[in-house]
């Protein structure tokens, strides 16, 4: 009897913590991994971690509970057999990382996921995964918005320079005279 009150605790509070997680993140991704090898699934949460993102195994109906708990899109319909969860503050992480070790391994089968209130099927998720990040979208803009003023510059320095090289050549035919 005591053994079920601390069980019921434990998953409590297994469903509060996966909750919050979901909520700080704007993409979920569900996959199946069976058939990983622990070694595997620690290369993925790895690689997830070093990225940013997070990786959790849960049993199907404590997932279920704690995505009731938030405003994410209902996609409890893809938590069917071994499944686990990747997720990430930034909409292109997870995606990416989880796409990029299904690629390499084909164990792991990227089922879809959400990102806010869109329910994403597999064809999405790979999608998103290949959007640029935000930091190479920084870069690009940062790129787009320097390059006028830099054609500016340039435009405005040649009338300058010509006058320039007028006088030098006058001074120049002036010296030979």
């Amino acid at each position: 009897m005591w053994r079920e009150a601390v069980d019921r605790a434990e998953k409590a509070e297994l469903v509060t913590s996966l909750a919050e997680a979901f909520k700080g993140s704007s993409t979920v991704v569900v996959a199946q991994y069976t058939g990983l090898t622990v070694a595997e699934l620690e290369n993925l949460r790895v690689q997830m971690k070093q990225a940013g993102a997070q990786v959790r195994v849960a049993k199907n109906r404590l997932a279920k509970l704690a995505l009731k708990q938030t405003d994410k899109a209902d996609i409890s319909g893809l938590f069917i057999g071994p499944t686990l969860v990747a997720y990430s503050e930034d909409p292109i992480t997870a995606p990416r990382i989880a796409v990029k070790f299904a690629d390499k391994n084909k164990k792991l089968i990227i089922l879809g996921g959400a990102m806010g209130r869109t329910e994403l099927d597999a064809d999405g998720v790979k999608a998103l995964a290949e959007l640029p990040s935000l930091d190479q979208l920084r870069a690009k803009l940062a790129g787009v918005l320097t390059q006028p003023a830099a054609k500016i510059a340039s435009v405005l320095q040649a009338p300058g320079g010509q006058i320039a090289r007028v006088i030098a050549a006058y001074s120049d035919k002036g010296e030979a005279a």
